[in-house]
């Protein structure tokens, strides 16, 4: 995949752990949506919050609606850097399909094309659609290489609302878990 053409800004649209937790160096971070896909916690997570007997639950891309999210605009000598690092990152599995699509950031009129991870369905960790129970289950046993699974849940669906994002799934499931 193509980081961007010549003149183009490198966009990366982060929709989970990447919002509070980017780990790369970025010149600006705005809202954004991206339409055609929504967040979802459907990957079963065999590394960074699970392992592959006793696996974690993750947020994914999936196909439908629209997502609210980040955007974070990458300046063009760290592009090299940053793919590698969001390859290492999110391809471990290779659960995500590495894609651009265009993303619309708040208060600008035209959308841009930006680096986005979006769940394979045909992946063996693809969950698809689980019982607020099954997801509990899951996230309460998950504890990978980047920590427990119940704070990744609780991070992410405190950042929501202080973004001002209601994802009420997630946020039913966050107050269903306790320290």
């Amino acid at each position: 995949m193509p980081a961007a053409g010549a003149g183009e800004e490198f966009w990366v649209f982060g929709y989970g752990s990447l919002m509070w937790r980017p780990d790369f160096p970025f010149l600006a971070r705005r809202a954004a949506t991206l339409f055609g896909a929504h967040r979802s916690l459907c990957v079963f997570s065999h590394i960074h919050r699970g392992s592959p007997r006793r696996p974690g639950l993750v947020l994914g891309l999936d196909r439908g609606g629209s997502c609210r999210g980040v955007g974070f605009r990458v300046a063009t000598d760290d592009v090299e850097d940053v793919l590698a690092y969001l390859r290492e990152r999110e391809q471990v599995t290779q659960v995500y399909r590495e894609t651009r699509r265009a993303i619309r950031l708040y208060g600008r009129a035209a959308a841009v094309q930006a680096l986005c991870y979006v769940v394979d369905r045909a992946h063996p960790q693809y969950a698809g659609m689980l019982t607020l129970d099954e997801q509990l289950r899951l996230v309460r046993q998950g504890r990978g290489q980047s920590g427990v699974n119940a704070e990744y849940v609780r991070n992410t669906a405190r950042h929501l609302r202080e973004l001002g994002i209601r994802e009420r799934r997630l946020e039913a499931l966050a107050s269903l878990l306790t320290d």
